[in-house]
């Protein structure tokens, strides 16, 4: 090639051509600004969910008032456990509260000192121990029983028939049962037209456990299935294929698809029952409460209402009533920890 190749006819070179700097050229040297970083990143700002959700806020705003006024407000009145509260030092039960003189946790002392407070404890825990191992199982057994009917009308009218026993007050549920288990009842009658007479299961004291968890199954079970109900409508059929495939009856089914399918509900239904232990009725033990006598139907709640409201002793019904608060909430955490080592989530999660 020829060294004059591109020069000018005096022998100079043409000035170079400058090229036009290309979009991607301009985009790699500008400085380009990073998004500005949100700690809150992909949430809805709160001002938009309440516009949003401005509807429902309105319709769970009564709720949360009466919540507020029944359950949270109260818990102010605990601090009568803490003192000899006495409502007629002045005007009114909520100014005596701060002319009322402190005495510390003289109160509790009184609590673990009261025989008749562990005689009411004592027939709390093996009530609870008893309607835990009765009363439990059954709502899942009748969930799995209704669950496999196939016809939907049978399914409808047993369940109709189960549930309606919870809307019943406990007066009518104690009048339901003397008039069959009394001594003037069905059964006592017909023993009587045989020769047989003494039959009176409503004021039999050694059988009152048992008559009362009899009542609760009776009454509260049908309307326990719904939640086990629900958690079953969430199993996928085709596990239920994939398993009769494989050679499993009915039985593996249920034992292979439905229990595991249910065993989060179950746990979890089973740390709120334990966190709820010390509360096992009251309306239900007070209305029997003549018929067995003080030694089998006192438990705890009825013994609060008895030393409070009865005897006029408001303070130390407050310490009771704190006390059983406090160990409900340890039992709580205890039981979800359980859940936990189970491998179940319980009422909130690690």
């Amino acid at each position: 090639m020829s060294l004059t190749a591109g020069r000018r006819p005096d022998g100079t070179r043409p000035p170079a051509a400058v090229e036009e700097p290309t979009a991607a050229a301009a985009t790699a040297g500008a400085k380009v600004r990073a998004p500005r970083r949100t700690s809150k990143a992909g949430k809805v700002p709160f001002r938009i969910r309440l516009r949003r959700d401005r509807a429902l806020i309105l319709m769970t705003l009564p709720v949360i008032v009466l919540l507020l006024i029944f359950n949270y407000v109260p818990l102010l009145g605990n601090i009568v456990a803490f003192q000899d509260y006495d409502p007629y030092v002045s005007s009114n039960g909520i100014t005596a509260i701060f002319h009322s003189p402190w005495v510390g946790v003289d109160q509790f002392s009184r609590v673990i000192d009261d025989p008749l407070f562990w005689s009411a404890a004592k027939n709390t825990i093996v009530l609870f121990v008893l309607q835990l191992v009765l009363y439990f199982p059954i709502p899942i057994v009748l969930a799995l029983v209704i669950n496999s009917v196939i016809r939907p009308r049978v399914r409808a009218v047993a369940q109709a028939i189960m549930y309606l026993p919870h809307f019943f007050s406990w007066v009518l549920v104690v009048t339901v049962f003397q008039q069959i288990f009394g001594g003037a009842g069905i059964i006592a009658q017909t023993f009587e037209d045989h020769g047989w007479s003494g039959f009176d299961l409503m004021t039999n004291a050694s059988l009152f456990k048992y008559l009362v968890t009899a009542q609760a199954v009776w009454k509260d079970a049908g309307w326990g299935i719904i939640v086990f109900l629900a958690a079953l409508a969430a199993v996928s059929t085709d596990l239920y294929e994939a398993a009769a495939m494989d050679g499993a009856g009915r039985w593996r089914r249920m034992w292979h698809v439905t229990l595991p399918a249910l065993r989060p509900v179950i746990a979890l239904l089973l740390v709120l029952r334990v966190g709820d232990a010390l509360s096992v009725g009251f309306e239900q033990f007070l209305l029997q409460r003549d018929a067995v006598g003080a030694g089998a139907s006192e438990v705890l709640d009825t013994y609060v209402w008895n030393m409070g409201i009865q005897n006029g002793d408001f303070s130390y019904a407050a310490a009771v009533g704190l006390a059983k608060g406090l160990i409900g909430v340890c039992l709580v955490l205890g039981a979800n920890k359980f859940a936990h080592l189970l491998g179940e989530q319980g009422v909130y999660k690690k």
